[in-house]
């Protein structure tokens, strides 16, 4: 029987296990984010180091092995992520001072990692790490993790996730066995949300791109009506007053990378709407795209400057000035001007 968390991992679970002992000792998975990779990735890691001599494609579950990794405490198994950091920052209006998790994997995590790696296992088994996102280690640490990659140690695994797989070293990703995870079907994804108590689950579907578990997430956001605020000023460019806007968006502490994928979003949006007639992202807000999307053209080079910005967004920049650049070239764009000339 299944004991995997979300019923469309079934398939590429079971792709997976086919494979047998010729796993090789690097995968990585690719995919959008919030459907489910790092679960289909602790699965496996779960099932690797599972000790039951009578375990066929799920791990048992029951044995020692398996009870240390759902507790958290198996000694052959390393999650290396971004730590959190004691990083603070400071509201102008309250003085209040405010942690940030850090989003970058370091070189020092990497070497700690190695000194794991090289040990002998625990348990005589195998060794597993997940890393994730992989994209969010720095240079140095990247090139150490290579090193690692180039020559494993024997019973070493590695699992690496990443939304945003072109950003790894090419190095890296030609030393793995890339699984790409799809965007489930849109019937099971909308069972699965409905059997999670969320109001229309299409809607929420729709807004994340058909990721189910960002879907999930952002049904019960906070920040909701911090959204549509921003989206009604989107809609109405010729008022549009971008240092307040900004203010008011570094005010709610929200990170940069979010804030940049519901303008992505909207963009994208306006552009498919004025020219193909299509709404992905925001069906919701069809009125507002409309007033908008007979300049779709003009952002066609400004959707490309988002993407760039993309990198941007994972640095610990002035979020308020990087918000202000964003903003202030979605309104040149529509004027039909380029800041960057």
């Amino acid at each position: 029987m299944s004991n995997l968390p979300y019923p469309w991992l079934e398939k590429p679970w079971h792709d997976l296990i086919r494979e047998g002992d010729r796993l090789p000792h690097a995968l990585l998975f690719t995919g959008e984010a919030g459907i489910g990779k790092r679960a289909l990735a602790q699965h496996l890691a779960q099932f690797l180091l599972c000790e039951s001599p009578n375990k066929t494609n799920q791990p048992c579950g029951e044995c020692d092995a398996c009870r240390w990794f759902l507790a958290g405490n198996h000694p052959d198994f390393r999650l290396l992520q971004p730590a959190d950091a004691d990083e603070a920052t400071e509201d102008a209006d309250t003085s209040k001072k405010a942690k940030k998790k850090s989003s970058v994997i370091g070189v020092d995590d990497v070497r700690d990692l190695a000194d794991f790696v090289n040990l002998s296992a625990h348990r005589g088994g195998t060794r597993v790490t997940i890393v994730v996102p992989a994209e969010a280690m720095n240079t140095a640490a990247a090139n150490a993790f290579l090193k690692t990659l180039e020559e494993p140690p024997a019973g070493a695994v590695f699992i690496l996730i990443s939304d945003h797989w072109r950003r790894l070293l090419p190095t890296i990703r030609s030393r793995c066995r890339v699984f790409p995870l799809t965007i489930p079907e849109p019937k099971v994804a909308m069972a699965w949300l409905a059997g999670q108590a969320v109001v229309n689950p299409l809607l929420h579907l729709a807004h994340t791109g058909g990721a189910p578990l960002a879907a999930a997430e952002d049904a019960a956001a906070e920040w909701l009506p911090v959204r549509s605020a921003f989206l009604e000023k989107m809609a109405e460019p010729a008022t549009l007053n971008v240092l307040q806007l900004a203010a008011e968006l570094e005010k709610a502490k929200l990170d940069t990378v979010l804030i940049l994928d519901w303008l992505q979003k909207w963009v994208y949006d306006v552009i498919s709407l004025g020219m193909a007639g299509v709404i992905r992202y925001y069906p919701d807000w069809q009125d507002a795209l409309e007033r908008v999307s007979p300049r779709a053209r003009l952002l066609l080079g400004f959707a490309s400057q988002l993407n760039e910005s993309q990198a941007l967004a994972h640095h610990p920049l002035n979020q308020r000035l990087v918000l202000e650049g964003l903003l202030f070239g979605y309104l040149d764009a529509l004027r039909g001007q380029d800041r960057r000339g």
